[in-house]
Protein backbone atom coordinates (compact mmCIF):
# COMPACT_ATOMS: atom_id res chain seq x y z
CA UNK A 1 0.00 0.00 0.00
CA UNK A 2 1.44 3.23 -1.08
CA UNK A 3 0.97 6.01 1.71
CA UNK A 4 0.15 9.46 0.09
CA UNK A 5 1.05 12.53 0.85
CA UNK A 6 -1.09 14.88 2.72
CA UNK A 7 -2.36 17.68 0.95
CA UNK A 8 -1.02 21.32 1.61
CA UNK A 9 -3.34 22.82 3.87
CA UNK A 10 -2.06 25.98 4.75
CA UNK A 11 -5.32 27.65 6.12
CA UNK A 12 -3.74 27.50 9.52
CA UNK A 13 0.06 29.26 8.57
CA UNK A 14 -0.95 32.72 9.76
CA UNK A 15 -2.23 31.79 13.68
CA UNK A 16 0.89 29.30 13.74
CA UNK A 17 3.51 31.59 12.52
CA UNK A 18 1.64 34.76 14.90
CA UNK A 19 2.06 31.96 17.91
CA UNK A 20 5.85 31.67 17.15
CA UNK A 21 5.72 35.33 17.44
CA UNK A 22 4.51 35.63 20.65
CA UNK A 23 6.18 32.84 22.18
CA UNK A 24 10.28 34.45 20.62
CA UNK A 25 8.84 37.35 22.21
CA UNK A 26 8.01 36.23 25.49
CA UNK A 27 11.22 34.39 25.62
CA UNK A 28 13.24 37.39 25.02
CA UNK A 29 11.46 38.91 27.73
CA UNK A 30 12.16 36.03 29.95
CA UNK A 31 15.94 36.15 29.30
CA UNK A 32 16.00 40.22 29.49
CA UNK A 33 14.69 39.34 33.04
CA UNK A 34 17.53 37.23 33.54
CA UNK A 35 19.51 39.39 31.92
CA UNK A 36 18.92 42.31 34.58
CA UNK A 37 18.52 39.54 37.59
CA UNK A 38 22.46 38.15 37.15
CA UNK A 39 25.62 39.03 38.02
CA UNK A 40 27.21 36.42 36.07
CA UNK A 41 28.86 38.09 32.99
CA UNK A 42 29.35 34.58 30.76
CA UNK A 43 25.09 33.87 31.15
CA UNK A 44 24.69 37.31 30.02
CA UNK A 45 26.46 37.34 26.96
CA UNK A 46 24.91 34.41 26.21
CA UNK A 47 21.24 35.25 26.88
CA UNK A 48 22.10 38.87 24.84
CA UNK A 49 23.51 36.33 22.16
CA UNK A 50 19.83 34.57 22.06
CA UNK A 51 18.20 37.47 21.96
CA UNK A 52 19.98 38.73 19.05
CA UNK A 53 19.23 35.50 17.28
CA UNK A 54 15.49 35.93 18.13
CA UNK A 55 15.79 39.51 16.89
CA UNK A 56 16.99 38.11 13.56
CA UNK A 57 14.31 35.39 13.26
CA UNK A 58 11.05 37.50 14.28
CA UNK A 59 12.18 39.80 11.36
CA UNK A 60 11.95 36.39 8.82
CA UNK A 61 8.52 35.37 10.89
CA UNK A 62 7.62 38.91 10.36
CA UNK A 63 8.05 38.71 6.78
CA UNK A 64 6.42 35.43 6.43
CA UNK A 65 3.42 36.32 7.96
CA UNK A 66 2.87 39.02 5.66
CA UNK A 67 3.72 36.40 2.65
CA UNK A 68 1.67 34.14 4.03
CA UNK A 69 -1.59 36.74 4.80
CA UNK A 70 -1.07 38.33 0.93
CA UNK A 71 -1.52 34.42 -0.18
CA UNK A 72 -4.45 33.82 1.88
CA UNK A 73 -5.97 36.98 0.74
CA UNK A 74 -5.25 35.63 -3.08
CA UNK A 75 -6.99 32.01 -2.22
CA UNK A 76 -3.38 29.95 -1.98
CA UNK A 77 -3.02 30.24 -5.75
Amino acid sequence: MKNKPKPDDRRDNVERIQENINMTIHNMELADEMIHNTDDEKMKKVLMEKNDRRRDALNGMRKEIRDEAIDRENGYK
